[in-house]
């Protein structure tokens, strides 16, 4: 930066005359600007060589519209004579001349840290048990092995009774036979799972079993880096992407010995369920979509397509398909799967969990993908600790009585409340501030616009499908004008928001919550708290529901008489507390007694 000193000396001559009367000095004209600053000159802010477009006046009264902040004239006039000595200059990493490119592996020097005290850090020990008793025959019929839970597939292999070969097959045919309907599958890779599945079937017939994933097909959404095969993102100016890496989930699935058969669809990086091969549809309901942005791993684990999937979330993303869709979703504590190969969207929120059929299946996945990884700086160590013979008779359910009365809860959710109370399990009413928790969202539309940020300049995004109010092209151009000083207050309310979350954890052990209720969808994200959306019963539904907001011009289909469909319910846990969301939810899954319905076709 220029010297104070200097940037006086090309100061207006206005600006010198008022500063030499105040120092009582003789005003004869403007003195000549010194060859060099003294020794020990500080630095100005405001100091440095003229930068960018001339503004004005009226320039500041246009923008104070977008901000909502009102300068007055004087205010107006100041801010217009100096932007360009001090705060252009700002911008040169992106404007030039300097121009510096950032690429996407470099992550913000700021990390959230969801833990408050030591005591937010999990359980002190690892502890994983499975559930016992024999998975019963091996039925006869491909299509029934196909609906069959990781739970059931992993013990038949383990026992001989299903070779993994055989059961890819059934995937892979299925996968080919259903995606027309569906659109959920982006890459198949066949001959992977052929290679990997033959491998595991030698590996157990030698005595080698890996774990309850050995030989278990599954599937990735397309956002996770398979090394030699395409990673999309959805997005069209990556669908020739192909990285040289596998991301670390997907090495440490190869290494539990899962048999990768499909890269599945998600919506344009990452936001609903609309991708550059169209839209991925609801097996339940094929008219709608399957809700997004996790759509294909929630659409194929649903249509039995495969053995479980794995899904994001940075705002809904696991949850809401898994609802839709009617499955078990899990979006882990923030910190505790690493995003290492994967893509990011928000650097502070996003998320990688499991997708399956039963609520234990989850469980064994989260197994295998969870611990720390060098590549992701957010990913903390922790431990794993479930057992499902465990009691929750005693165990703390936390609710909010206001949200269970109206939308969007149904008899569903309490309904589910009810069975809190059957299996043995306390309902306690907890309370929230009544805060603009949406105020948060700064964070998470500031991150986005930042990752993605050259391609917007570069007009690459309006290559994306989606070009309406509500998808990434027009939200990241519009979030280049959010506020820098808003975004540190929305980091600031964050913090306080979290000391909220461990107020309530203080009086309970889990929440139970609507599942699309956004206040929670919003706040847990941002708190870093893992849930599991688990299926609780079936509604009907007279229309079909979007992601999207909307469109007179394209109402959405209507049902008469009224379509029945999944509804599921949402259990929040403490910090890395995921073992009592798990044994809790498979209590309820057995009560409500629900998952084992398929969707109709399929």
């Amino acid at each position: 930066m220029s010297s104070r000193r200097q940037f006086l000396a090309r100061a207006p001559l206005g600006v010198m005359a008022a500063v030499a009367a105040c120092r009582g000095e003789p005003q004869q004209g403007a003195p000549a600007p010194p060859s060099a600053a003294p020794p020990g000159s500080p630095t100005t802010f405001d100091g440095s060589p003229a930068a960018g477009p001339e503004v004005a006046p009226s320039t500041f009264a246009a923008a104070e519209k977008l901000v909502q902040v009102e300068l007055t004239d004087a205010e107006r006039q100041m801010a217009a004579d100096s932007w360009r000595q001090s705060m252009a200059p700002l911008l040169e990493r992106r404007t030039g001349p300097r121009k510096m490119s950032l690429q996407a592996t470099d992550a913000p020097a700021t990390r959230w840290n969801p833990a408050l005290a030591p005591s937010d850090t999990g359980p002190a020990h690892d502890r994983f048990v499975r559930s016992t008793g024999g998975p019963g025959p091996l039925p006869a019929n491909d299509e029934d092995i196909a609906f069959a839970p990781v739970t059931q597939l992993s013990r038949w292999i383990e026992q001989r009774q299903l070779t993994s070969e055989r059961l890819t097959g059934i995937y892979l045919d299925r996968l080919q036979r259903f995606d027309p309907k569906l659109r959920c599958v982006i890459t198949l890779t066949r001959d992977l799972a052929m290679t990997q599945a033959r491998q595991a079937d030698q590996e157990i017939a030698s005595g080698k079993h890996r774990g309850p994933l050995h030989g278990i097909p599954w599937g990735g959404k397309d956002l996770l880096d398979t090394a030699g095969i395409p990673t999309t993102y959805g997005a069209e100016p990556f669908r020739n992407r192909v990285p040289a890496a596998d991301a670390a989930v997907v090495r440490r699935l190869h290494d539990a010995g899962a048999v990768l058969v499909a890269k599945l669809s998600l919506g344009a990086l990452a936001l609903n369920d609309i991708w550059f091969g169209g839209q991925t549809m609801n097996p339940w309901l094929l008219e709608e979509g399957a809700s997004g942005s996790s759509a294909g791993p929630g659409a194929a684990t649903a249509a039995g397509l495969v053995g479980f999937a794995i899904g994001s979330e940075t705002g809904g993303s696991i949850v809401s398909p898994s609802m839709r869709c009617g499955v078990n979703g899990l979006r882990p504590t923030y910190g505790r799967v690493p995003r290492t190969g994967a893509m990011t969207l928000c650097w502070s929120l996003d998320k990688l969990g499991p997708m399956t059929r039963s609520v234990e299946d989850t469980m064994l996945v989260l197994q295998a993908i969870t611990g720390p990884d060098a590549g992701d700086l957010a990913s903390v160590p922790s431990h794993l600790e479930y057992d499902p013979t465990g009691a929750v008779s005693g165990l703390r359910v936390g609710y909010f009585p206001a949200w269970m009365k109206e939308n969007p809860a149904t008899d569903v959710d309490r309904a589910a409340l009810e069975t809190v109370r059957k299996v043995g399990m306390t309902p306690v009413e907890v309370t929230l501030p009544d805060w603009p928790f949406d105020s948060l969202d700064v964070i998470l539309f500031s991150e986005a616009a930042a990752a993605f940020e050259e391609l917007t300049l570069s007009h690459q995004i309006d290559q994306l499908k989606a070009q309406v109010p509500d998808a990434w092209p027009n939200q990241f151009r519009e979030a280049r004008f959010l506020s820098a000083v808003d975004f540190v207050q929305a980091d600031r309310m964050r913090r306080r928001v979290a000391a909220e979350m461990a107020r309530i954890f203080s009086q309970v052990d889990l929440l139970l919550v609507p599942s699309l209720r956004d206040e929670m969808l919003t706040i847990t994200n941002f708190t870093g708290h893992p849930s599991l959306t688990m299926r609780a019963g079936f509604v009907e539904v007279s229309q079909a529901r979007s992601d999207w907001a909307p469109d007179p011009k394209h109402p959405l289909p209507t049902f008469s008489p009224p379509r029945r469909v999944p509804h599921g319910v949402t259990l929040i846990g403490k910090l890395f507390d995921e073992g009592t969301l798990g044994r809790a939810g498979l209590v309820m899954e057995r009560a409500f007694g629900v998952m084992e319905q398929r969707p109709p076709g399929f």
